[in-house]
């Protein structure tokens, strides 16, 4: 075994994490589960959330069989709708090709949506014990200091050399250890800000370490300025208290989530108001701004209180009125969950 590997697992079997809910038992869906949810989000921030999708769908089988509705609400508030969107599609085609379990193949794991080369070498190191290198967030920053390697990790020239690296490091012995040591070390030791390299046992042979290079590396990507778009959330809300929640379309941000209707500006508000609902009068209710990877939304949100319901709503699949008890089982948005919350 090489001394990366000797010096991270043997950090690991003092410091590492061991009682994470995923690990218990450690089989391919859970793990598969895990790393998916795990993507640009912290361990403490899944960790409810896991707990809360495996109560409901235990098992692959289940996921394959839930209605996309109940995986959304499930998913809601983790962001990025997109992985669970292709978490249900991929359980599917489990269910259709592989009898229902992940594939122990790599090429057919990492071809399922969503999975690619990383998630699958973990599920397959993590869940099967198989010598899979892993390159995650936290993988590329404890090799790119490690190994003083310049240039934004997300350049191809640059993956592609930490891919090589990931795959000489990996050891053939207690793979699934070094895979969770590894990730364990980026999430709690050589974290992206102010890194603890005093309680780090790759400190003694890391270049940016050594040549005082930590916060520099890895390099940042290209700075870009984000946008700012400006929507108004329509709240209609009836007489017994129901929200008037509209099915958004499969493109764009919140693709097939449930959320509220919008207009651009006021009059557009006044009339999409007046054509799916029976209004008096309009409250504005606190603006907020909810921040995207590639633009921040500035919301106005105006509530249109004792509104009464046109019958084409009841007649539209995309449209609904939604009483409180009922919104739970629903995929809403994060920032518009905790707006008809605060109502």
């Amino acid at each position: 075994m090489n001394p990366f590997a000797v010096s991270l697992l043997a950090w690991f079997d003092e410091h590492g994490r061991k009682d994470l809910p995923w690990q218990h038992p450690r089989d391919a869906y859970r793990v598969w589960l895990s790393e998916v949810m795990l993507q640009q989000t912290q361990v403490v921030t899944v960790i409810p959330y896991f707990l809360r999708f495996v109560t409901a769908l235990p098992t692959l089988r289940d996921l394959a069989a839930a209605d996309e509705d109940t995986v959304l609400a499930l998913w809601s508030g983790l962001g990025y709708y997109r992985r669970a969107r292709f978490l249900h599609k991929a359980a599917q085609v489990c269910v259709e090709k592989h009898g229902g379990e992940l594939p122990r193949d790599f090429d057919a794991l990492a071809d399922l949506p969503g999975i690619g080369r990383s998630t699958a070498g973990a599920i397959l190191a993590q869940a099967h014990g198989l010598r899979f290198p892993i390159l995650d967030g936290n993988v590329k920053r404890v090799l790119t200091r490690y190994l003083g390697i310049h240039g934004h990790p997300g350049q191809s020239a640059v993956e592609k050399q930490l891919w090589l690296q990931a795959d000489a490091l990996t050891p053939a012995e207690r793979t699934a250890d070094y895979t969770q040591a590894i990730m364990d070390l980026g999430a709690t030791v050589c974290v992206r800000s102010k890194p603890r390299c005093d309680a780090c046992p790759l400190a003694r042979h890391c270049i940016a370490f050594r040549d005082g290079l930590t916060a520099k590396l890895p390099t940042a990507k290209p700075g870009k300025a984000i946008p700012t778009r400006d929507t108004i959330m329509l709240v209609l809300r009836d007489a017994d208290g129901r929200i008037l929640l509209e099915r958004r379309g499969p493109q764009g941000v919140w693709s097939g989530l449930w959320s509220l209707p919008e207009a651009s500006d006021h009059d557009g508000a006044w009339r999409a108001a007046q054509s799916l609902a029976r209004i008096d009068d309009a409250q504005p209710l606190p603006s907020f701004v909810h921040v995207f990877s590639h633009y921040r939304l500035h919301v106005e949100p105006l509530l249109f209180d004792e509104a009464t319901a046109h019958q084409r709503v009841a007649d539209n699949a995309d449209l609904r009125w939604c009483a409180p008890h009922e919104r739970a089982a629903l995929g809403l948005p994060a920032p518009v969950r905790t707006l008809l919350q605060d109502l």
